[in-house]
C-alpha cells in the first residue's frame, strides 16, 4: 500500500518533517517515492511552516494513496490557493 506521511529530519530538540509518498513497508525515515513537501512545527511565526504540491497531492490520493492522519490535517488546514 502507498502511504503519504511524515517523514523525521532536523536535530534533537528542533524537528523537521518532509511530506513523501511512499510504501507502506517502508521505515518512516527510509525510501521514499516522492517528496511532496515539508512541515516545520517548530519555525518562526510569520515563515512558511508548511508547503504541499497540491498537484501531486491530488495525483497520489487519485492513485489509490492514504493519506495519514496529520497529513490529512495539515491539506485541510492550508487554503487552495497555496500550495
Amino acid at each position: 500500500m502507498v502511504v503519504i506521511r511524515l517523514a523525521r529530519g532536523g536535530a534533537k530538540s528542533s524537528p523537521f518533517f518532509n511530506i513523501v509518498v511512499a510504501d507502506s513497508r517502508n521505515r518512516r525515515d527510509g525510501r521514499f517515492i516522492e517528496r511532496l513537501g515539508f512541515y516545520n512545527p517548530v519555525g518562526k511565526e510569520g515563515a512558511e511552516n508548511v508547503r504541499i504540491a497540491r498537484e501531486r497531492l491530488n495525483y497520489w490520493v487519485g492513485k489509490g494513496a492514504q493519506m495519514s492522519d496529520t497529513v490529512s490535517r495539515l491539506a485541510k488546514k492550508l487554503p487552495a490557493a497555496t500550495a
